[in-house]
């Protein structure tokens, strides 16, 4: 578990909060009223008005319900949506479920073990937190609404606009924000986008009915020739690589090498070419796994002069993918294959020196600090460095779940863990979202970073092998918890766990570097990352570390010793408040601290917490106001004042051994302006 300070925070007032409430719940009670209902033929018009009307009014700065924000809204609004009814994805292969019909549709249902064909027949209404669109049943010529929620996009292009055909996997039929009957994907692996042929067949046994489908499901519709030969679909993916249309040369790639190896056909130079090529593309997609895995199925291993040089490409590739998914004994088994076949390229000479130093840092937890902190910027947040985690293990924690221990002794100041974000979306970047979520489990409205969840699903569906490490974190709601589910049309992530193992893990980086103020961005994008294994961090409210933010590296740092097997602590919510700590602990992570030190301002009683509130208050605005080298001695007699009023609400032998946490900034303060005396 892990924390989200960010100085970024949204305030609702009581009207607010009430009216957003209000709207959700309104939707949630009539969706339970009207489940199991059958669905009610509309006027296919009625939905193509829907949508021209929604584009018209796409400049419009937020929807009424201030929840449904178009792409082109002001940047003073923040999205708002429910969270709290989370149901698991289609785990089926497509050939096992069986078709249905529109009419067979029923409100508020998940149609397990049914898929429905539809297609497009409107353009694509874009807001922030979903799409949706009209799509027609050829058979019946019926039309529906049809919605994708957030994660709405892969690689910057709409899903509903990838396509016009869909397979929409065991439906989820049900009302939308705004009351309109819809079909509903909120897990991405529930949308197959396929080629555009339209099955009209009548029900029958799903193994008749789909058992051919499996190769007719595609990532994206393409407009070449059928068919082509597997050189032409090389030169086609050549030819869009060209154009940066990245995600129609991985296809027309992928179209070639299904033609090659679709019988066991022995490997040839235009097979090598097709994966070779399709490692590239990947790479420039941080679709690592196949890169690496298509860069390795690339090399030819032949000793002649052109082939070690086709054979160097490949490692080269294969290195650079496990680099980058963090693997570095690996990448430099591969950059050293490449310096072997190509021993006058200096790229490898350079790429494997990269490797080595991060290997060492991984082994030995030196960094060179200033110079990461001087290479970071606005434009280059992310920091080329390795994790260093040697000193710590995940292990038990009584009545806390798990946590992280100290494998050894660890001095003050000594670093206990460095380690490299495992996804970080900064408040200046497009993908950074914050949203306001009302979770009717807990009836609870909080602020969720809504961007790092679309940021994380995408880079799981891309990259299978880091699966199992983030659903591994701790989710109120389990979902298909660990499990890989790969078919024919992809990987198969459940949204809502993410979203949970998100809202208790993530943490807000704030700024690019400790100190400046460069990239943390406005309230409704907020930065905010997952460090894997610093979420198994527990809290206390007298903790044993901190943490330093170098970009999208976690450097935390012990402020006493710690002994070996002692747990490594640091505290959610710093604040001196216990009341408004105690609801922030609730609200956000849901649990009650019962450390000493809560435990000891809980017996003060609300009256002395008040009056010590208030003195604290007056002290932080004398120091926010008088800069302490600076400060006059009128100044600093009021200051000394203060420090003993707020050291009077103290009891001695109740906090004895314990911070006092009212104390802190002014004493801080005090100490400051006495070294200039």
């Amino acid at each position: 578990m892990s924390s989200t300070n960010q100085p970024n925070t949204i305030f609702l007032t009581p009207e607010e909060d009430e009216r957003m409430r209000k709207t959700l719940k309104i939707r949630l009670q009539k969706c339970q009223l009207l489940a199991g209902q059958p669905r009610v033929t509309s006027n296919p018009k009625s939905g193509l008005n829907q949508v021209a009307a929604a584009s018209l009014l796409s400049d419009i700065a937020a929807a009424p319900d201030r929840g449904l924000k178009s792409q082109k809204a002001r940047p003073d609004t923040v999205v708002a949506f429910a969270v709290g009814r989370p149901y698991p994805p289609c785990t089926l292969l497509l050939q096992d479920l069986q078709l249905m019909r529109m009419s067979d549709l029923r409100i508020e249902t998940h149609h397990r073990g049914r898929v429905l064909t539809l297609r497009r027949v409107a353009p694509v209404v874009k807001l922030v937190a979903l799409s949706w669109t009209v799509v027609q049943e050829e058979s019946s010529g019926e039309t529906e609404r049809l919605e994708v929620s957030l994660h709405k996009s892969r690689h910057g292009q709409e899903l509903l606009e990838s396509g016009s055909i869909f397979e929409v996997k065991e439906p989820y039929f049900t009302l939308s924000d705004q009351g309109d009957p819809t079909l509903r994907i909120d897990h991405p692996s529930d949308l197959v986008v396929c080629k555009d042929v339209f099955r009209t067949d009548s029900p029958r046994s799903p193994t008749e009915e789909l058992g051919d489908l499996e190769g007719a499901v595609s990532a994206t519709a393409h407009t070449s020739p059928a068919g082509n030969t597997a050189r032409e679909w090389k030169e086609e993916g050549n030819a869009a690589l060209k154009q940066q249309n990245l995600l129609l040369a991985h296809e027309n790639y992928t179209q070639g090498l299904q033609l090659v190896t679709r019988d066991g056909a022995a490997k040839e130079d235009l097979v090598c070419d097709l994966f070779r090529n399709r490692a590239y593309v990947n790479l420039i997609l941080n679709r690592l796994d196949e890169a690496r895995a298509d860069a390795l199925a690339s090399l030819t291993g032949l000793e002649d002069q052109k082939n070690k040089e086709l054979d160097s490409k490949a490692y080269f590739r294969a290195g650079c993918a496990a680099y980058d998914l963090g693997e570095f004994q690996e990448a430099k088994r591969f950059f050293e294959e490449q310096q072997r076949l190509t021993p006058d390229r200096k790229d490898a000479a350079a790429r494997l020196r990269q490797t080595e130093l991060r290997i060492q840092e991984q082994d030995t937890g030196v960094y060179d600090f200033k110079k990461i902190k001087a290479g970071l910027s606005v434009g280059r947040p992310r920091v080329d460095a390795a994790s260093f985690t040697r000193n710590v293990r995940v292990g038990e924690s009584p009545g806390r779940g798990r946590g992280l221990f100290a494998n050894r002794d660890i001095d003050s100041g000594e670093i206990i863990i460095c380690e490299k974000t495992f996804c970080v979306v900064w408040g200046h970047e497009e993908e950074a979202l914050t949203a306001m979520t009302y979770d009717s489990r807990d009836d609870r409205i909080r602020v969720s970073p809504a961007g790092l969840c679309k940021a994380i699903v995408q880079k799981l569906l891309d990259n299978p092998s880091q699966v199992g490490k983030v659903m591994d974190l701790y989710g109120d709601y389990q979902g298909i918890d660990k499990q890989l589910i790969k078919e024919a049309s992809g990987l198969v992530i459940d949204a809502f766990q993410v979203h949970d193992i998100v809202s208790r893990n993530a943490f807000g980086p704030g700024s690019v570097y400790s100190g400046h103020h460069y990239g943390e961005g406005e309230f409704n994008n907020a930065s905010a990352g997952l460090w894997i294994l610093a979420s198994y961090i527990n809290h206390s409210c007298i903790s044993n570390s901190e943490k330093e933010s170098m970009g999208d590296l976690m450097v935390l740092r012990a402020t006493r010793p710690i002994s070996a097997n002692e747990e490594i602590t640091h505290s959610y919510d710093a604040s001196s408040d216990y009341d408004a700590r105690t609801v922030a602990l609730m609200n956000t992570w849901g649990f009650t601290c019962t450390c000493t030190l809560c435990i000891a301002e809980k017996a003060d009683g609300p009256a002395l917490r008040k009056k010590r509130q208030e003195l604290e208050n007056e002290a932080n605005a004398l120091v926010g106001r008088d800069i302490a080298v600076r400060a006059k001695r009128l100044s600093i007699i009021k200051a000394r004042r203060l420090a003993r009023s707020i050291n009077d609400t103290y009891d001695d032998e109740r906090y004895k051994d314990l911070p006092r946490m009212a104390l802190l900034r002014i004493q801080k303060w005090l100490a400051e302006a006495a070294t200039t005396r």
